[in-house]
């Protein structure tokens, strides 16, 4: 098993971490870049490194030195529109810890690599003070996705139930003190 190095991006990082996540969002999702859904994949920096409150972790390839899986974390909360009004009130901007951009690339999955990230997401949450959940959404078309998110936090809204199948995003709160 390959020792992976995980750790706060730096902007050298930047260019890898773009391509894991546009990798993710063209192969797995199916979607393709969308701006309005994906604008923090251009501008990471912008996004993660320079408010005090966000964060993007990297894993990187002992090997190599590449970066091989993404996991972000803002303090910005469910947006309504798209996502349902009543997460969006649920869980505010400023107090809610949204998990995003969790992404290992194929080669590199079940290795416990999403695991181990999305732990330090939840440390850098805890240290904050100011965080009073965590959230995030998952697409469960992605392999993989759902199964894992029910290991670790538990469903809020599943839109499968609620749209007649016209969205199939599934909303999760993670337990800050796991």
């Amino acid at each position: 098993m390959r020792d992976y190095s995980i750790r706060a991006a730096c902007p050298d990082d930047l260019e890898g971490a773009r391509a894991v996540m546009l990798d993710t969002v063209y192969r797995d999702f199916g979607t393709g870049y969308v701006p309005r859904w994906h604008g923090d994949i251009i501008d990471p920096a912008a996004a993660y490194l320079a408010p005090a409150r966000h964060t993007l972790l990297v894993a990187l390839d002992p090997e190599d030195g590449t970066v091989v899986a993404t996991a972000a974390l803002d303090s910005r909360g469910p947006a309504h529109p798209p996502n349902p009004r009543e997460l969006a009130e649920r869980y505010p901007s400023g107090e809610t810890a949204q998990l995003r951009r969790i992404y290992v690339r194929p080669e590199h999955r079940r290795r416990g690599l999403a695991r181990r990230m999305v732990d330090e997401l939840l440390a850098f949450a805890a240290a904050d003070g100011g965080y009073r959940s965590v959230y995030l959404h998952t697409d469960p078309a992605v392999p993989g996705a759902e199964p894992f998110w029910r290991t670790i936090g538990k469903v809020v809204h599943d839109e499968r139930e609620t749209t007649g199948g016209a969205n199939s995003v599934v909303h999760f709160e993670i337990p800050m003190g796991r």
